[in-house]
């Protein structure tokens, strides 16, 4: 079961990298997410709810920074 979760996880990231526009975030959540999961025994849950918590901070942090060199014009 081990083996089949950790091919799901490395799958998922290297399918993530193929879209680099649209994964910033995603693999550094993921990994967290994986690794709570882990302790929770959820390690895919974990990095699947990480990589979408990464990707909406990743893309927060984005939508802050342009509205900040908005106000500095």
């Amino acid at each position: 079961m081990n083996k089949i979760s950790s091919s799901i996880i490395a799958f998922a990231m290297l399918m993530s990298l193929t879209s680099g526009a649209h994964a910033e975030g995603c693999l550094k959540g993921a990994a967290v997410g994986g690794v709570a999961g882990h302790l929770a025994h959820h390690a895919v849950a974990g990095a699947i709810a990480g990589c979408a918590v990464g990707h909406h901070m990743a893309a927060k942090a984005k939508k802050e920074k342009a509205a900040a060199a908005a106000t500095q014009k």
